[in-house]
C-alpha cells in the first residue's frame, strides 16, 4: 500500500509541466530619428539581458545592442529582435526619416527673369513647403505634390549664383545656369517728324559682354556701334521712315549670347483715309503685330486701316475718329496685345457691347480684334451662345456672310459699321473682314456677349 502511494506521487510529479521563462523586455531608440540624407543614426536596444539582431529597414542587417548605420534618402522602419538565454524572443521597432532633395533648372535663363526649377523631396511626402535659394537669398517656395514633386519659379541672377532647394536641414545639390544678359532699349523723343530722337541700349548686368547695336533705315544699314554696357545712336527724323534696331551681346565668361530686335517709326502724326507712305506702313505693321484686323499692309490708309485704328481707339479709351494724332501714336507705342475675358482651348468669339469690339480667341489668346456695331437699343442678347447657322454671301437684309448664334441674331458684314451701337441687334462687322471671320467660325463655335 505504501509502495502504491509512492508510485502515484512520482507519477504526479512527472506530469506537471515546467514553467516557461517570460520573453525579454526590449525598447529601441534612434538618435537622431530624422535629418538630411545621408543620415547617420545610432540605434540603441535596451531591456533584459539578451542578444540583439537588427533588420535595418533598407535591406541590411546588424547585430548588437548599439548599432550605427547611414541611411540614404527615404523613410525606414528598423526592427530589433531580442532573444534571451532560454530562446524566448520579442521585437521592437523605430522609424527613421532621411530627407533628400533633387533639383534641376533650365540650361539657360534671362538675367532678372523668373525661371522654373523642378525637383522632388524624398521620401515622397505631399504638402511639404520647400524653399528655393539663389546663393543665400530666398527667391521662391512651393508645396510638394504627388510623390514629393515640386515646381518653383525664381528670379535669375549672375552666372556665379548657385541655386538650391531646402527642406528643414536637407539641402539639394547646387544648380548653376548660363545667363542671357537683359537688353534694355529706350528712346529719347517721340518719333514725330522733325523732333530729336535717339535710341539707347543697355545691357544688364554691366560687364556681361560686348554690346553691338545696328540700325537699319528701311533696307539700308544706317549706323552700327560697339561698346561695353551702353550704346547710344541718334536717329534722323527729317522724313517719315521705319528704323529696325538689332542689339547683340558677345558674352563674357558664364553668360550666354543675347539679342533683341525692335522697330521705331518716324511718323507724321496726322494720318487719315487717303494718306500714303512710310508712316502709314509703320502704323499698319504695328496694328497687325497687336492682332488688329487689317486688310493689307501696303502703306495706303484705306477703310481697313481706319477700321483697325477705330478698334484700337475703342480699346484704349481714345476718341473714335478712325484717324491718328500724337496721342494715338503714344498709346500705340506702349500698347500690349489684348487679353480675353474667357479662357479655354480651341476658338471662341467675344463681343464687348461696352467697347464695341469683337475678339477672336484661340487657345486663350486674342488672335483678331475688329470694330463692331451692336444693337442700337441695347438688344444684342448677353450671354453664352453658339453658332447654329451660317449663310454665305448677301441675304435679303443685306447681311454679308452671316453666322447666326441665337434666333435672328448673327455676326455679319454690313456696309455701315459706325463706332457706336446702330444695328437692329446683330453684331455688325466691316464688309472686308466678314468672309475671313465667317471662314473661321464653325457650327457650335462659342459666342460670348457681354
Amino acid at each position: 500500500m505504501r509502495r502504491a502511494a509512492i508510485l502515484i506521487s512520482a507519477l504526479a510529479f512527472v506530469l506537471v509541466p515546467a514553467a516557461r521563462a517570460a520573453p525579454p523586455r526590449v525598447t529601441v531608440q534612434a538618435t537622431p530619428s530624422s535629418g538630411a540624407a545621408p543620415l547617420t543614426v545610432t540605434l540603441t536596444a535596451s531591456g533584459d539581458v539578451a542578444t540583439y539582431h537588427w533588420d535595418l529597414g533598407d535591406g541590411t542587417t546588424a547585430d548588437g545592442a548599439v548599432v550605427q548605420h547611414a541611411y540614404p534618402a527615404g523613410r525606414f522602419v528598423a526592427h530589433v529582435t531580442a532573444t534571451n538565454a532560454t530562446g524566448e524572443a520579442s521585437q521592437a521597432s523605430v522609424t527613421v526619416t532621411s530627407y533628400g532633395l533633387k533639383l534641376s533648372g533650365p540650361r539657360t535663363a534671362g538675367y532678372g527673369q523668373r525661371a522654373r526649377f523642378r525637383g522632388s523631396l524624398q521620401p515622397g511626402l505631399k504638402d511639404r513647403r520647400v524653399v528655393l535659394y539663389r546663393s543665400s537669398t530666398r527667391i521662391g517656395s512651393a508645396k510638394t505634390g504627388r510623390a514629393g514633386r515640386f515646381s518653383i519659379r525664381g528670379r535669375v541672377g549672375s552666372p556665379v549664383a548657385q541655386y538650391t532647394v531646402r527642406y528643414g536641414p536637407a539641402v539639394s545639390a547646387p544648380v548653376t545656369l548660363a545667363v542671357k544678359p537683359a537688353l534694355i532699349a529706350s528712346f529719347t523723343g517721340s518719333g514725330r517728324i522733325g523732333r530729336p530722337l535717339a535710341v539707347i541700349v543697355r545691357e544688364r548686368p554691366a560687364g556681361a559682354g560686348r554690346l553691338t547695336v545696328k540700325v537699319w533705315r528701311g533696307a539700308r544699314l544706317y549706323a552700327a556701334r560697339t561698346d561695353d554696357g551702353r550704346v547710344k545712336i541718334r536717329l534722323n527724323t527729317r522724313r517719315a521712315a521705319t528704323y529696325r534696331i538689332r542689339a547683340t551681346v558677345a558674352p563674357a565668361l558664364g553668360y550666354a549670347p543675347s539679342r533683341a530686335v525692335l522697330t521705331h517709326a518716324i511718323f507724321d502724326p496726322g494720318l487719315r483715309v487717303g494718306s500714303r507712305g512710310p508712316s502709314v506702313l509703320a502704323l499698319e505693321q504695328r496694328l497687325h503685330e497687336l492682332h488688329y484686323a487689317i486688310g493689307a499692309i501696303n502703306g495706303y490708309y484705306g477703310a481697313d486701316t481706319a477700321d483697325a485704328v477705330t478698334a484700337f481707339q475703342k480699346l484704349h479709351g481714345l476718341p473714335r475718329t478712325g484717324a491718328t494724332d500724337a496721342r494715338f501714336w503714344r498709346e500705340l507705342e506702349a500698347a500690349h496685345a489684348a487679353v480675353p475675358r474667357h479662357a479655354g482651348a480651341g476658338l471662341h468669339v467675344e463681343v464687348s457691347k461696352e467697347l464695341q469690339v469683337l475678339f477672336l480667341v484661340r487657345n486663350g489668346a486674342v488672335t483678331l480684334v475688329s470694330t463692331v456695331s451692336t444693337g442700337a437699343t441695347g438688344n444684342t442678347p448677353l450671354g453664352l451662345w453658339h453658332v447654329y447657322s451660317k449663310v454665305p454671301g448677301f441675304n435679303a437684309e443685306e447681311m454679308y456672310y452671316s453666322s447666326f448664334f441665337v434666333g435672328a441674331f448673327a455676326i455679319h458684314g454690313y456696309h455701315s459699321v459706325p463706332p457706336f451701337p446702330a444695328s437692329h441687334g446683330c453684331v455688325r462687322i466691316p464688309l472686308w473682314i466678314a468672309p475671313r471671320v465667317y471662314s473661321l467660325l464653325d457650327y457650335g463655335t462659342a459666342v460670348y456677349i457681354y
